[in-house]
């Protein structure tokens, strides 16, 4: 008795563990998505990191380590794409997620793979291991580390990558040092919500976050909070209602994001100053009209 006592209560820890970093993590990182306009760029790396695990299962090495070296080398091909055509980044990012999606489902054919794939696209947050929290632990201090140190440079390449080159920072390394956060960030998150729905964990608590302030910096921080929030009211919900965990997680960030874009101070629809100052027009016609 008191060693399931002892085991659940580990089990607990082990959960709040991990959906506190996953909040700050993905917070952090998909600010700097946002501010780039490149939201579905997260969600392509998501699915490009699929062949990745496969090719690594069947060859009997670390499957996360196949899925970084197949999401970043899927960035690669869109930037090639890009330099040597009149290909808009869009459409090359629409091509390549496709064709690693279509790639992943050939290799577990054709390889006889006994991949779970279900696990990975839709994520159990309940079934988290000791082993997923050291990682996302690693993950999660490297990438902080990571924008701490580089915040000036990475902050002037998001807003201007052209200044940026033109005073000689180096771009091509920052932008190979944001994919390799964006990919590692997908990686943790995958036990917890999946990659179908991880890049409304990458986007949601940030985009909330930016309707309610305005420095990156605030965005960052509000954006942690509301992933961390979302991430323990989502688990919550999921075990009394018994239903999937990864999804309740994300409906819980869409319904945030949802009550910040009606109810922001500055840039609800419904708060916002034009809004009310439309509204106090309309409330002073049925008053004279009332007379």
């Amino acid at each position: 008795m008191e060693h399931d006592r002892r085991r659940s209560l580990r089990g607990k820890l082990i959960r709040r563990t991990n959906r506190v970093m996953l909040g700050i993590l993905c917070s952090v990182v998909g600010s700097y998505l946002i501010v780039q306009r490149m939201g579905l760029l997260g969600d392509m790396i998501a699915h490009a990191v699929l062949p990745g695990l496969a090719i690594a299962f069947y060859l009997g090495i670390d499957i996360f380590i196949g899925a970084f070296i197949s999401g970043t080398f899927s960035t690669l091909i869109i930037g090639w794409i890009q330099s040597q055509s009149r290909v808009k980044v869009d459409v090359a990012m629409a091509l390549v997620f496709s064709g690693f999606l279509a790639l992943v489902i050939m290799l577990i054919t054709l390889l006889k793979s006994k991949l779970d794939l279900h696990h990975f696209l839709f994520g159990d947050i309940l079934g988290v291991t000791v082993d997923d929290v050291w990682r996302t632990l690693g993950i999660s201090i490297f990438v902080l580390i990571f924008v701490k140190v580089f915040y000036k440079e990475l902050l002037f390449y998001t807003f201007n990558p052209l200044g940026a080159q033109a005073i000689g920072l180096p771009v091509n390394l920052i932008h190979v040092g944001l994919i390799s956060a964006i990919t590692l960030t997908i990686i943790a998150s995958m036990q917890a919500v999946g990659v179908v729905l991880v890049v409304s964990l990458l986007i949601g608590p940030s985009i909330t976050g930016y309707l309610l302030v305005k420095e990156l910096h605030q965005m960052m921080g509000l954006g942690a909070i509301i992933g961390v929030i979302s991430s323990g009211s989502g688990m919550y919900i999921s075990y009394y209602l018994n239903v999937p965990s990864g999804a309740t997680i994300v409906l819980v960030v869409t319904g945030l994001f949802l009550v910040a874009l009606l109810f922001s101070p500055s840039q609800g629809i419904l708060t916002r100053p034009s809004m009310s100052s439309r509204r106090s027009k309309i409330l002073q016609q049925l008053k004279q009209l009332g007379r």
